[in-house]
């Protein structure tokens, strides 16, 4: 398993920006990534994947268009860049990580690291 962080969770006003940003504690050249969301008491839902060469990213379609996943392999990171935040984006995102495989989907399941969590809240 691989020790995730996330940062840059806040609060912004509906259509604003955020940039949110996971930091592994090991070379990710080897991990398929993803991001999920959790409102309370519901489950936790796929927001977007990118493989470990990052040539193959895939969004829900509630944020496509909006989000941007990209990654960095020099620094062990991946970011989340969020546009025209709407109230219901208001969640606490997450990172995960998939080792030793080249993609990961939208099942929670099949990832084996997750970090503990941003709070993200798009105020109306």
């Amino acid at each position: 398993q691989v020790q995730l962080v996330e940062s840059g969770g806040g609060l912004v006003q509906a259509g604003g920006s955020l940039r949110l940003s996971c930091a592994s504690s090991k070379r990710t050249g080897s991990y398929a990534m993803g991001w999920f969301r959790q409102a309370p008491g519901k489950e936790r839902e796929f927001v977007g994947s990118i493989s470990w060469r990052g040539d193959s990213i895939n969004y829900a379609d509630s944020v496509k268009g909006r989000f941007t996943i990209s990654r960095d392999h020099a620094k062990n990171t991946m970011a989340l860049q969020m546009e025209s935040l709407k109230p219901e984006d208001t969640v606490v995102y997450y990172c995960a990580a998939r080792a030793y495989a080249d993609y990961a989907g939208p099942d929670a399941a099949d990832y084996d690291s997750w970090g503990q969590g941003t709070q993200v809240t798009v105020s109306s």
